[in-house]
Order: C-alpha cells, then sequence, then structure tokens
C-alpha cells in the first residue's frame, strides 16, 4: 500500500493558528519555521491553548525579516526578528529553561489586546542549541514545541475515530506537522523510522492528548469539552494518557514535499499497551 503526505504544516508561533505548506525543510530541530516563536506570561511561563484557546484565532504569516500577525477584522501586525543584541531572557515551556529574545512591546501590546491576556512574545534565535532535550538517551535540539521536534498523523486514523464520533473533528485539532494517507487505520503505532523526500525520521512515542483537542481551530471556541478525548480514551491510550498521531526526531535532514511517499524503513511491535 502506498503511503503519500497530503499535508505539510507549519505552527510559527507555538499556540497560534497553523500554517499549511506545499513544502518544508526539515531540520535535526524540526520543520524550517516551526516554532521559532512563542507567547508567554510576562514571567517568561508559555502560553498555550490549553488556557487561551483564542489563541486559535490568530495567524502568524513568516516573512523574511520576521513575522505578519494577522486577527480577523483587526489590523495586522508586523514583528521583526529580535537584533542580535537583544538581552536574552529566560522562556520556560513545561520543565524545560530556555534562552530567547523578546520581539518588543508592539507585539505584545497586539496580542495582548486581541487574547485579554498580559503576555510576551518571544523568538528562539538559535533553534540548534537553545533547547537540548534527552530523548531516547540522546541529546536533540527541539524547538519551542511541547517535546519532540514533529508529529506525524494519518488520515486513516482520523477517520476511525471519526467514525466512532458523533460531530467528525479535523486533523487541524491534533496539530501534526506531516499528514500521511494510504495506511491502515492505527499503523502508525508500529512505525519505527520512515524516509519522507530526502528526510529520514524516527518515531519516538505516540503522543498524550490533552484538551486543546476541542478546541476549534478557526474559530477558537470549544464546541464540545469532552470530545474527541472521551471516545479516543476508549480505545486508544496508554498508562501514560489519550494517544493520536506520533512523535518524531530526525534522523537525516532534508526536504519534503507534499505528494510525496513515505517509505517505511522499519516497524515494531505497537508502541501502545494492549
Amino acid at each position: 500500500m502506498t503511503l503519500q503526505v497530503t499535508t505539510l504544516s507549519i505552527y510559527p508561533v507555538k499556540a497560534l493558528r497553523g500554517l499549511d505548506c506545499s513544502s518544508v525543510s526539515i531540520r535535526f530541530w524540526g520543520a524550517e519555521g516551526d516554532r521559532r516563536w512563542v507567547i508567554t506570561q510576562p514571567d517568561g511561563t508559555f502560553i498555550t491553548q490549553r488556557t487561551v484557546p483564542a489563541l486559535a484565532r490568530v495567524q502568524a504569516h513568516p516573512t523574511a525579516t520576521g513575522l505578519v500577525l494577522t486577527y480577523e477584522g483587526s489590523a495586522p501586525c508586523t514583528v521583526t526578528c529580535p537584533a542580535s543584541d537583544t538581552p536574552v531572557k529566560t522562556v520556560r515551556v513545561w520543565k524545560d529553561l530556555i534562552n530567547a529574545r523578546d520581539a518588543g512591546d508592539l507585539a505584545a501590546d497586539w496580542l495582548t489586546r486581541h487574547t485579554q491576556t498580559a503576555c510576551r512574545l518571544m523568538y528562539m534565535h538559535n533553534p540548534d542549541q537553545a533547547r537540548i532535550r534527552t530523548i531516547e538517551q540522546n541529546p536533540v535540539p527541539v524547538s519551542f514545541a511541547d517535546g519532540y521536534p514533529l508529529l506525524i498523523a494519518t488520515e486513516a486514523s482520523l477517520d476511525d475515530l471519526n467514525a466512532r464520533l458523533k460531530q467528525p473533528v479535523p486533523m487541524t485539532r491534533f496539530r501534526p506537522n506531516i499528514v500521511i494517507a494510504g495506511a491502515e487505520p492505527w499503523a502508525e503505532d508500529c512505525w519505527r523510522r520512515l524516509r519522507i523526500g530526502t528526510a529520514i525520521l524516527r518515531i519516538s512515542k505516540p503522543c498524550a492528548r490533552c484538551i486543546v483537542t476541542t478546541t476549534d481551530q478557526e474559530h477558537g471556541d470549544i464546541p464540545d469539552k469532552k470530545e474527541p478525548l472521551r471516545t479516543l480514551a476508549k480505545f486508544h491510550r496508554t498508562a501514560e494518557g489519550i494517544m493520536f498521531a506520533q512523535n518524531a526526531i530526525v534522523e537525516q535532514e532534508g526536504h519534503m514535499t507534499v505528494g510525496d511517499i513515505a517509505d517505511v524503513l522499519e516497524e515494531g511491535p505497537s508502541n501502545l499497551l494492549p
């Protein structure tokens, strides 16, 4: 069965709406342009849709010099990457403390106004070194993503989940970087290594899901506080949580394009508990 990439997405600012791409360059720390920026509380603690669902209504469009932030019905905000002499501050993402640079008051005020939450916009200027996580006993650079460089999902698994739901949900609820068609439902639980384009990826572990999956990624509201988590929990979980999609690390940097074939180089037993 041929596996093919149908969607490639980046999230230029962590927790804001995703952006679909026709192709992406894959670095060891993740997809080029993915989660190099993060919104934080004034003390540097990261903010996500877990506490501010309205972040889904804001979109970031990368430019050659930074970002343009947009929000429906509002004038956009142009953000420039902080200069190299901008003081470095500490950002906290979960337990990790990360060096980053503040994008300034204009961006902070614009985001504060549209999210009704006091915040700052921070930039990761050296993604190769800013955040090194230990994954499978190896040092792995990671952007401001929750914990892994990439997230891979399949259309078949979403179809299987939606067949069990009263109201189907789109793939955007799960915020993957790479979506693959042509697999059997939940086949990704057994994948270990993939080649897509010129990149080689290694599956690390299934992704535990949280309440962000209940947030409509276009409108920033929560249609149903229980779904799809309640249904997913009935059949696809481990002792660590409710699972959908697979976290991956990068073995070989490269480039991938929508339409590329995904070659499974190695498989193993399901990484879910029976």
